[in-house]
């Protein structure tokens, strides 16, 4: 089965932190389209308890035990259930759920991500879900589409369900409005990397103080900047988004060549930090504290409105690569029925309800009506008065629990985000590996091997911090003599036997 280095974990929800969340609305009576029909078991058997287990970060909302009564009133009328959640601290997460996982503990749903998913398969640890989704989850289905369902396949069989939200990305620059506009900074024709560097002079001229482009902790400026396929892990790479199945050498191209170089003049410019390999601070703190004038990011719908809210300034942007859909987009958050599960029946039917149901995809979003927020029209909402965002005794991710697109949009969001956020995803570019997933325990000890050199050289090398010229040649002889041509010759086999099964 596939696996997955740890490493990439924190990078994944750290960008997820910055999607759109969801929230609530009520219905009754016959479902209308986008809700999902009541999906009742026996009037005769017991009602049965799921427990949902979900990362968290920060404290526990206040309100939490109000939000999961007012969630059983709905599921036990619709599928003769209760739901205890049961949110766990991110910190924590990857060891406790490991411990239910092995101890047996009572688990049902849980969320996946796609670093940790194939080796949670591998040790047979989750539900294969095909003829669950067939039985129960037609919502899942229908709101999924194949396309990206088929991410999520582990030898040709379902573990888990992505949820709906962005499922590509698109990348891009960013920066202050007020900074663009006190320095007359245009970002209509800004398309390569080449375009940006009259802005950061500029600020570097102007602003003495503030570090014109910055990066966050752990990565570089261009860290996912590029129109390669990953492939997961860059240990062998998709040229043009993937729209050619031949594995390379990332780190031998003449575009991370020319990248890196590219950020040593910058470097050498001042327009990166001196500390940006060791920087403490997201690139939206360093923004909103002005000690960074701009960034490079990934981007979708609604980005501009969602980085206000991070830097607490209004923000402009700019489209530099195209949205792209691959296997890690796409995967990097679902959700799987554990192993444990002692009704797996029941599971399905609940994670139904999450991608179908307006009503049980808000209350997880946003809370309950006229205590955590109030309607404004029929799908924009904002907090009562007196409530804000620091007091407000509920907020849920809305890019975790299901249908995002089922979730209402707040005051200040654009009405038709998740129309746009849909077509985003539908007319992105398809990687021709989405689905594709690399099982690295044929190469481990080289895959090991490799990781330790790229932890070794990479940011400081995309910071500017190193001199390509004298270090590019020194890290790839360190990769080729730690087996990256072995795990590249392996992955390659993979994807072409993956290829032709398709």
């Amino acid at each position: 089965m596939r696996k997955f280095p740890s490493w990439g974990i924190a990078f994944i929800v750290l960008a997820l932190l910055l999607a759109a969340c969801g929230s609530n609305g009520s219905s009754n009576g016959p479902a209308k389209p986008g809700e999902s029909e009541p999906a009742k078991g026996n009037e005769t058997e017991e009602s049965y308890e799921l427990t949902v287990a979900y990362f968290t970060f920060g404290s526990v909302p206040k309100d939490q035990l109000q939000i999961e009564q007012a969630l059983n009133e709905i599921t036990k009328e619709k599928i003769n259930a209760t739901v205890k959640l049961l949110p766990i601290s991110f910190s924590a997460w990857q060891n406790q759920i490991n411990l239910m996982l092995t101890s047996n503990e009572k688990l049902d749903l849980m969320v996946l991500m796609g670093t940790g998913y194939a080796n949670q398969v591998s040790k047979g640890q989750l539900v294969e879900m095909d003829s669950l989704l067939k039985e129960h989850g037609s919502g899942i289905v229908e709101a999924l589409g194949p396309d990206y369902a088929k991410a999520a396949l582990i030898d040709g069989k379902t573990y888990g369900v992505p949820t709906i939200r962005d499922l590509a990305q698109k990348y891009g620059f960013y920066m202050p409005k007020a900074l663009a506009d006190k320095h007359g900074i245009d970002l209509s024709n800004v398309k390569t990397l080449d375009d940006l560097e009259p802005i950061l002079k500029k600020i570097k001229e102007s602003e003495p103080n503030m570090v014109p482009i910055v990066n966050s902790v752990n990565a570089s400026p261009v860290t996912t900047f590029s129109t390669r396929d990953s492939l997961g892990d860059d240990m062998g790479v998709l040229l043009d988004n993937g729209q050619n199945l031949e594995v390379v050498n990332w780190f031998e191209t003449e575009e991370y060549a020319a990248t890196v170089k590219k950020m040593r003049e910058w470097y050498l410019a001042g327009y990166i930090g001196k500390d940006a390999v060791t920087v403490k601070e997201s690139k939206s703190d360093l923004i909103k504290a002005g000690k960074g004038g701009s960034a490079l990011a990934a981007m979708k719908p609604g980005f501009d409105v969602q980085e206000e809210r991070q830097t607490g300034m209004p923000i402009v942007s700019a489209e530099m690569l195209p949205p792209t859909a691959k296997t890690n987009t796409v995967t990097n958050i679902m959700w799987g029925i554990a192993k444990n599960s002692k009704n797996p029946e029941k599971a399905m039917q609940f994670l139904n309800l999450m991608y179908s149901d307006k009503d049980v995809v808000n209350l997880l979003d946003w809370g309950i009506e006229g205590t955590h927020y109030l309607k404004v029209s029929d799908n924009v909402i904002d907090y009562p008065e007196g409530v804000t965002a620091s007091t407000v005794g509920y907020a849920g991710l809305g890019w975790m629990f299901g249908n995002q697109f089922l979730s209402y949009t707040f005051k200040g969001d654009d009405e038709q985000l998740w129309e746009k956020m849909k077509d985003f995803n539908d007319t992105a570019v398809k990687s021709k590996a989405l689905g594709f997933t690399f099982d690295s325990s044929p190469v481990k000890t080289e895959y090991a091997a490799v990781s330790n050199v790229i932890t070794q050289y990479r940011i400081a090398l995309e910071c500017g911090a190193l001199d390509p010229d004298k270090v590019l040649p020194e890290f790839n002889s360190k990769l080729k003599d730690a087996g990256i041509e072995k795990i590249i010759a392996e992955k390659q086999k993979q994807l072409d036997a993956w290829a032709a099964a398709q």
